[in-house]
């Protein structure tokens, strides 16, 4: 039961009731924390407490993230309400983001401490704001929140790469998502991954990820390229050439376990079991 917060059985993912039960579940998390640590209870009441709904206290508390000086939370609130309020969509992903970080990692105690702390979640929702805005033409906008997100959470993902639902940006520094990169749904990324280009080639430049990847800590997948559905990529990994679906590269360059022409096939989905190391008994220069 995440920190005393009480726990109701989950609608199904993708269900019109699922945005409400998670709201509430929130809601509940929050009050429960606010009694047991009272010096929280101002900050609780006025992040989540206070609010009607996830749009409402998302917007508040990444408009107090974000702003600056110059860049006042007020604005800020004002257009990430509009954003999440004006797009199904988008709030669905929310939802679907949310989930992914409570169930994939251990360390993830509650929904609301996603919502409040986990600066990768923070990153990616403020990331769809943007995106929406660079959909919209809003481009020096887009530009604007993409600048404060890599200062804020040292997270710097290009306004108009598209992700799809259910991502886990995993402790999320240094990650670096360029701009026609293309991420599926249910993937997860460690900190200090690169999807990046391959110098100064213009036009479509950047990987694209299938459903249910997972990239290990400091991996680098760079160009147009593909990294197929259910694959894995281990840590510190260098990829520049596509990689086919479930199956698992390592090492610089990156290999194929079991090898290019009978790679060995994942049988999970690594993006959700998050296992990084089980290839190791298969990786024969594996030394220390």
């Amino acid at each position: 039961m995440p920190m005393g917060g009480i726990c109701h059985p989950s609608p199904p993912p993708g269900s019109e009731e699922e945005e409400k039960w998670l709201w509430s579940q929130i809601v509940s998390e929050a009050r429960s924390d606010a009694e047991a640590e009272p010096a929280l209870a101002s900050y609780l009441y006025s992040t989540i407490l206070s609010h009607s709904s996830l749009e409402r206290s998302l917007a508040f508390h990444l408009g107090n993230k974000l702003c600056s000086s110059t860049l006042l939370s007020t604005l800020l609130y004002d257009i990430f309400l509009d954003v999440f309020s004006n797009s199904d969509g988008l709030r669905s992903a929310t939802v679907a983001d949310l989930r992914a970080a409570r169930e994939r990692d251990p360390a993830c105690v509650s929904f609301s401490h996603c919502l409040l702390n986990y600066k990768g979640f923070l990153a990616l929702q403020a990331h769809r704001v943007a995106h929406n805005l660079w959909n919209q033409s809003r481009k020096p906008l887009a530009l604007a929140l993409q600048s404060r997100i890599s200062d804020v959470f040292a997270v710097d993902i290009h306004p108009a790469a598209q992700f799809g639902k259910g991502i886990l940006l995993d402790h999320a520094t240094g990650v670096v998502v360029g701009e026609t990169a293309v991420i599926g749904n249910n993937v997860s990324i460690l900190h200090h991954v690169t999807l990046g280009g391959t110098g100064k080639v213009s036009g479509d430049r950047h990987p694209k990820i299938g459903d249910g990847v997972l990239i290990g800590a400091a991996a680098t997948i760079l160009g147009n390229i593909k990294i197929g559905e259910g694959a894995k990529i281990g840590a510190g990994s260098v990829v520049l050439i596509d990689v086919p679906p479930r199956t698992t590269a390592v090492g610089n360059p990156a290999r194929l376990i079991g090898g290019k022409q009978k790679p060995k096939e994942n049988k999970d989905i690594p993006a959700e079991s998050m296992d990084h190391t089980s290839f190791i008994s298969e990786w024969s220069d594996y030394i220390i």
